[in-house]
């Protein structure tokens, strides 16, 4: 027990070790649409179900789906990819923002947004919809744009760790984000990036990238055999030949080859559905008689008659796979069969995951990648990186829906609780300093936003969510109560100080909370020195007038969208109004002209409400704070939530 507890501490300090890693992915990133019916009949026209629409959720897919859990997983995610104009884009740009990502995509005007749409009745998918066209390629304005928005994010990931290089993700699924310049220019300047990862349908396209990891499916990886050995007799060298080791003939096959199926069908860059693996080759079974896996123009032949799981063919494998990728290490992923992993010590590793239906799987690859990708780039040796990577897959799969693991789940899972960085969430500002500066030496990011938060609401707490997403450590810096008098006027604010600082130390999302008098966050942002700094608003970052305080302390600025309909002023004016109403029917009902309780308890007459410009003056609008309306003007140094 005690080496069990021993080797789960030593996964979750990993786990730990990874937080904050910069990590940029790029390639074809789609929307996942889930909808969710009821069916108890068929229609009459047909034998066919009769579906009853309950619910719709959307999430990111492909490319945005591993930005996604490298996020979830703690690290910095930064997506750059081609997006449509269109509905199915808002989409995504609203899944990335939620879950923290970067944003760096690239919009394409007359390019949809690839969409997978599935269709499920009692957790059983019924079909399965695709739109967008992946035969439309980027023009050259698309290329060019998509080759500036890979430098730019580089240099700005770069700039954020203080110059050490980022780790790159590539997830090719053919669906034309990723064409030959892209492909030459992510070649080119390979040195730019510590760890590269690459998922991609077509392994050969990637020649020369050099790849620390590559994860194909067992079906990309036997295409890529198939498609060497064809080269290789073209060039009157032998065939792709295997030698199974010599176990007993009751244990398998004593010979296993892969070669081109008849007439080299098969041979093209994909002959099923692109942006995920033909319908068939994730599920191969090793028969006596030979099985030709639909879509590879692969043939795998067991000659002795017994079955064989596709693990050990994939394991026999590795070295050549290593040889055709040039990678260091290579993935084979097996679905529910879990991994087969080797790298240059030539070792194999076996991992297993647990059968479940095809629609709690959707996803876990990006998982996978994600958590295999953060371990390789902090150095975890290459078991390690495989076991978390399993794990991280496994422990996504529970439920119909996209998978993302999330660190605190992988911790979980280790028994390992996520732990927060200090216990008291209250601090002082002489204290803040210091916490700062331990936070730092111990590699943590700290993020840093600040604001009045008087009356707390649901646009507040999705904003400091998204705010703590976004790094290790979250500060919020909340304005006193005079404070909030001369920036939103004398009736406010509604709760006092103590009372809002409760509330936000109560939120799980936030680690510490800090009261200034000041109306300006300034001195405290130069204690603190955050790596990001955080604003509400619909305005740019450039606009945010602590930016350049931000930036010249080594920081970086972010702005985050609002919440339609929900803000305090919203609140209080429905408070105000519902109390209005119910005065005018008290008084209606008693004969006499409605009243409201003024501040000294006084019966006062109603509707006059105080406000800085006498005393009919309507409450102050609250400034453009997360989840408040839009069309604010530009911000005020001071103002805030």
């Amino acid at each position: 027990m005690g080496g069990a507890a021993a080797e789960q501490r030593r996964l979750a300090s990993v786990v730990e070790s990874w937080r904050g890693r910069p990590v940029l992915v790029v390639g074809d990133a789609m929307l996942d649409e889930w909808r969710f019916a009821d069916s108890d009949r068929l229609c009459r026209e047909a034998p066919a179900p009769v579906l009853t629409l309950r619910r719709r959720i959307s999430a990111a897919g492909g490319a945005a789906n591993t930005a996604v859990n490298v996020a979830a997983l703690g690290g910095r995610a930064v997506l750059v990819a081609p997006v449509g104009a269109d509905v199915a884009g808002d989409e995504l740009h609203d899944c990335l923002d939620r879950a923290g990502v970067w944003d760096r995509t690239v919009n394409q005007p007359g390019r949809p947004t690839p969409v997978k749409r599935r269709m499920l009745a009692g957790d059983q998918i019924l079909l399965r919809e695709d739109s967008g066209d992946p035969d439309d390629p980027l023009d050259d304005d698309g290329v060019r744009h998509l080759l500036t928005a890979l430098g730019c994010a580089t240099e700005e990931l770069r700039a954020a760790t203080g110059g050490e290089p980022p780790t790159l993700v590539v997830c090719d699924y053919g669906l034309g984000a990723l064409p030959a310049a892209v492909r030459a220019w992510l070649v080119a300047h390979r040195d730019r990036y510590a760890t590269v990862s690459l998922d991609a349908h077509d392994l050969a396209d990637w020649r020369g990238l050099a790849p620390t990891v590559v994860t194909p499916s067992f079906a990309e990886a036997t295409r890529l055999l198939a498609r060497a050995g064809t080269a290789a007799r073209a060039a009157g060298h032998a065939g792709l030949h295997l030698d199974h080791p010599g176990e007993d003939p009751a244990d398998g096959p004593s010979e296993l080859t892969v070669g081109a199926a008849p007439r080299e069908a098969g041979m093209r860059r994909t002959d099923g559905p692109t942006g995920e693996p033909t319908p068939g080759e994730g599920r191969v079974a090793m028969t006596g008689d030979g099985l030709s896996v639909t879509g590879t123009g692969v043939t795998v032949n067991a000659a002795a008659g017994a079955g064989v799981d596709r693990a050990v063919l994939a394991q026999s494998r590795l070295a050549e796979l290593r040889a055709h990728t040039g990678a260091a290490v290579v993935a084979v992923t097996l679905d529910t069969e879990g991994a087969v992993v080797g790298g240059a010590d030539g070792e194999p590793r076996r991992s297993h995951s647990t059968p479940v239906p095809a629609s709690h799987a959707v996803g876990a690859g990006d998982a996978y990648l994600a958590a295999m990708t953060l371990a390789l780039a902090a150095d975890a040796p290459l078991p390690t990186a495989a076991q978390l990577a399993q794990l991280a897959a496994t422990i996504t799969v529970s439920g119909t829906g996209t998978c993302v693991c999330r660190r605190d789940d992988l911790l979980a899972a280790l028994d390992v609780p996520a732990a927060r960085p200090d216990a008291a969430p209250l601090v002082g500002g002489a204290d803040l300093t210091a916490i700062a500066a331990e936070h730092r030496a111990a590699g943590r990011s700290v993020v840093f936003t600040n604001g009045c938060f008087d009356v707390l609401h649901r646009g507040h707490v999705r904003y400091l969510e998204q705010a703590r997403a976004l790094g290790d450590v979250l500060v919020v810096a909340v304005n006193s109560d005079g404070s909030v008098r001369r920036l939103k006027g004398p009736d406010r604010p509604v709760n006092p100080v103590e009372d809002r600082v409760a509330l936000l130390a109560a939120l799980s999302c936030v680690d510490h909370v800090v009261v200034f008098e000041e109306d300006s966050p300034a001195a405290l942002i130069e204690a603190v020195r955050p790596h990001v700094y955080v604003k509400g608003g619909d305005y740019p970052p450039e606009l945010v007038p602590e930016a350049p305080l931000v930036r010249r302390l080594g920081g970086q600025v972010r702005t985050l969208g609002y919440v339609p309909d929900r803000s305090t002023s919203a609140i209080i004016d429905r408070i105000r109004a519902h109390g209005h109403a119910a005065g005018t029917a008290a008084a209606d009902s008693a004969g006499r002209a409605p009243a409201t309780t003024g501040p000294g308890g006084s019966t006062d007459p109603a509707p006059a409400v105080n406000g800085p410009g006498g005393p009919a003056d309507p409450a102050p609008a609250n400034t453009a704070v997360p989840g408040e309306l839009a069309g604010q003007p530009a911000p005020v140094t001071g103002q805030s939530p």
